[in-house]
Order: C-alpha cells, then sequence, then structure tokens
C-alpha cells in the first residue's frame, strides 16, 4: 500500500553503474514502499518519462538517461512493513546462502517475491526488514508466486548489474527446475522452442500463450522419473519469459500438475482429488560464478514435503 509523504517531480539522470537496468527496477529502487503494481500504471499512464518520452517498464536505461519521476505517496522514510515472525522465522531458515556480495533463498510456494496486486508484503520487502544492516538488497531475477525454490537476492549494485549481465548473455548462469507433469512425456522429446506472447486480461491477470507474434523461447527438457499417468522432468529455461516453462509444458501437450492457470479443468480435478495442494514447479539448482570471485557456485534447493508427498502416493514406472 503508497502511503504518506508526497513527493515533487524529479528529474535523475541515470549513472553509469545503472545503465542497462529495466526501468520498472530503477523505479522500484526510487520509490521505496511504491508496489509493483503502482510502477506499472505510473509508467502505462505516460507520468514516467525518460529522455521527455514515454518509456515501457522493460526498457534498459543508458548512461546519461534523464528519468522524470512523477510525485507519488510514499511510505514514510524509515517506516518498515511489520513481517509476521512466523513470516520472518521461515525466510532466515530458507536462507541457502550468504556472503557479503548476495543471498540465496529457498522461496516457500506461495509467497510472492515482491509486494503489488493487493499482496502487501513480498520477499524482497520482508528480506529488508530482517536484514536491517544491508543497504540494498535487490531481486536478481523472480519466481511465479506459486513456484518454490532458489532465488537471489543482490546485496551490493556491482553484484546485480554483473548477475543481470549473466542472464542477459545467457552465459555464466544455468537454471534448473523440477517439474511434474500430466502424462507420458516423449522421450524423444528433449527440447521446445515456441515463441511466447504476454498480455493482460481486463482483470489485470496476466496470460501467456504461444504465438508467432511472441519472442523467442527456448527450454529444454529431460527425464528425471516417470510414473503412472505423470512425468517428473528437469526443465533448463535458455531463455527467461514469463511463465516460460509451464506454457512450454501445456504447449508439448503436459500441463503442469496443479498449474491452475495453465491445466485443463480435467487436470485440476484428478490431482485435486489425489490432495494436490500445490503447483508441481520446483526451481531446485542454480549455477553461476559469484560476481566478485568468479569461483563457480551451485546451490541447490531441497523440495518441500508438500511436493514429497505427493510425489510417494504416485505409482513409478522402471
Amino acid at each position: 500500500m503508497v502511503e504518506n509523504t508526497k513527493r515533487g517531480v524529479i528529474f535523475e539522470e541515470v549513472e553509469e553503474d545503472y545503465s542497462g537496468q529495466r526501468l520498472d527496477n530503477f523505479l522500484m529502487s526510487r520509490i521505496k514502499g511504491a508496489p509493483r503494481s503502482l510502477i506499472y500504471r505510473i509508467i502505462r499512464k505516460g507520468e514516467v518519462r525518460v529522455n521527455k518520452g514515454r518509456s515501457k517498464p522493460d526498457y534498459r536505461l543508458n548512461t546519461g538517461d534523464v528519468v522524470r519521476i512523477p510525485p507519488v505517496r510514499v511510505r514514510e522514510e524509515g517506516e518498515a512493513p511489520a513481517v509476521p515472525k512466523n513470516m520472518a522465522a521461515n525466510i532466515e531458515g530458507a536462507i541457502l546462502y550468504e556472503d557479503e556480495q548476495l543471498l540465496a533463498v529457498n522461496k516457500p510456494r506461495g509467497m510472492a517475491v515482491h509486494g503489488g496486486s493487493g499482496i502487501s508484503l513480498g520477499l524482497i520487502e520482508a528480506l529488508r526488514v530482517i536484514r536491517p544492516d544491508c543497504k540494498r538488497l535487490e531481486l536478481v531475477h523472480r519466481l511465479d508466486r506459486d513456484t518454490s525454490g532458489v532465488i537471489l537476492v543482490a546485496k551490493k549494485r556491482s553484484a546485480l548489474v554483473a548477475l543481470h549481465e549473466m542472464l542477459r548473455n545467457k552465459s555464466g548462469m544455468q537454471k534448473r527446475y523440477l517439474a511434474l507433469v500430466h502424462g507420458v512425456w516423449p522421450k524423444h522429446l528433449k527440447e521446445v522452442k515456441a515463441p511466447l506472447l504476454k498480455s493482460e486480461l481486463k482483470s489485470g491477470e496476466r496470460i501467456v500463450r504461444v504465438s508467432q507474434e511472441g519472442k523467442a523461447c527456448h527450454t529444454r527438457y529431460s527425464l528425471e522419473r516417470r510414473f503412472e499417468g505423470y512425468t517428473l522432468l528437469n526443465a533448463e529455461p535458455v531463455t527467461g519469459r514469463t511463465h516460460q516453462i509451464r506454457v512450454h509444458c501445456q504447449f508439448a501437450g503436459h500441463a503442469i500438475v496443479g498449474d491452475e492457470k495453465y491445466a485443463s479443468d480435467t487436470e485440476l480435478k484428478l490431482s485435486r482429488s489425489q490432495g494436490s495442494k500445490r503447483m508441481f514447479l520446483h526451481a531446485f539448482s542454480l549455477r553461476f560464478k559469484h560476481p566478485k570471485t568468479e569461483e563457480m557456485l551451485k546451490i541447490e534447493a531441497p523440495l518441500d514435503s508438500a511436493f514429497n508427498e505427493y510425489l510417494q502416493i504416485l505409482t513409478p514406472i522402471n
């Protein structure tokens, strides 16, 4: 929720350290306490300008760009959102790795990575409260609310820039997911290349579909385990589009179990009748070059009990 203090219009020239950062992320760091939904709204309405012109949320800033930041109502400076004790404890217990440059968290299923769209408090806002000595904490990448698993948070701008460069160049960082899908995934189907187009419904809900008008998209797949009526996949997103793995699985004819957006009503009814309580997509491994030491790190996130317990009720096929 946006609160309290009203600021005047600010014109900020982009310094070299922020070159390459997305406009929406730049604004999130400038308008503390503002939900992402507000950031998107002021960009869409043209209240935010780059070099006196309209821009899009995913515009990559260049050194010397002048960004117009409109007056918005934000949380009083120094006022931190309240983090419930159980949420703080869950996040502390889910930290997989931490040093002076970054930290990695095994994000629980159901926790948003940031506030907005009716969610007052996400992972990044909670971390900023839990780690008050860290002057800067920024998400390196994102996970859907219903996806669990490892997510990186940068503590320094230099680390954020280096990690974003790896993601942008598709070099130096490898993400792997476990996805439980409906049906028997063909052994020969080792990759899906299908362009994805993102759109927004009148309700504000984001939906992604395969379309030749969309952006190029590539996901690699390998088989982990087979069950009667299901397959556990190892998925590697080569590109990083919204809902990429989910839509590519659906496009291949094997929707992810418990995916309320892309699985069919019949599939959802079946999984619920078997006790499904989540979408079965988990970011289990992240391998990347440390932005400062250049050491190769591999961080793995264990499956939660709901995922493990569901696998236990399925009948394996040798």
